[in-house]
């Protein structure tokens, strides 16, 4: 269970919670007042932007779908020699007789 938080006055007096939401987090009827003379321009903005959306995305897919590549060749993909294991200059380390003939003080 939640606890309310309410403002208390200078004499002590708890205050009615100061808020445009009801207790079941709906608009309040000062919110609903407040909000309504920017109503209709908020659609009018909301359809704006949304219908240059609408007609950028349509003008891209219509402008790709002119471009014609049957003129361009594509180059054919060049030869992979076969895969090999790895066959690099390194050496396997020297064994531990090895490294004693050399003088290397080995573990």
């Amino acid at each position: 269970m939640a606890v309310a938080f309410h403002k208390t006055s200078r004499d002590g007096t708890v205050l009615p919670p100061n808020s445009y939401w009801t207790r079941d987090n709906r608009m309040g009827p000062a919110l609903i007042r407040a909000r309504k003379p920017f109503m209709i321009k908020n659609i009018v903005t909301g359809l704006c932007i949304t219908s240059f959306v609408i007609g950028v995305y349509a003008f891209t897919i219509k402008a790709v779908a002119q471009d014609d590549f049957s003129d361009v060749q594509i180059p054919d993909a060049p030869e992979q020699p076969p895969h090999t294991p790895h066959t690099g200059t390194l050496k396997t380390p020297p064994d531990l007789a090895e490294l004693r003939q050399r003088g290397i003080k080995g573990t």
